[in-house]
């Protein structure tokens, strides 16, 4: 399933989305940016509640389709700039990271 199809079947909310088309394939929950790249895989799905810049690099290093920010977490401006500059997918969630992950893994 595309970054795009899953964003518009679940309700999540864009944020960044300078690779609308590319696939998702899996799904990895995590805060813990070192852990997240040593165990992230290219073209899952990255669920997480941090918000700071850190995200985007580190997604673009582990090579995720998608940043998913669970319980309504907002990222500043700053943020979004450097993802959609690193080609960083990101959406937002109000659900927990488990719920999310429950949700989007039939599709995945």
């Amino acid at each position: 399933m595309t970054v795009n199809a899953l964003i518009e079947k679940y309700g999540f909310s864009p944020l960044s989305l300078p690779d609308p088309d590319r696939e998702v394939k899996g799904c990895y929950i995590g805060d813990l940016l070192s852990w997240v790249m040593g165990r992230a895989q290219a073209d899952n799905a990255w669920i997480t509640i941090m918000s700071n810049i850190n995200i985007a690099a580190v997604a673009a290093l582990s090579d995720v389709s998608l940043v998913i920010l669970a319980e309504d977490v907002t990222p500043d401006e700053n943020v979004l700039k450097t993802a959609e500059s690193k080609n960083v997918n990101i959406a937002r969630t109000s659900l927990p990271a488990f719920e999310t992950a429950v949700k989007i893994s039939c599709d995945i």
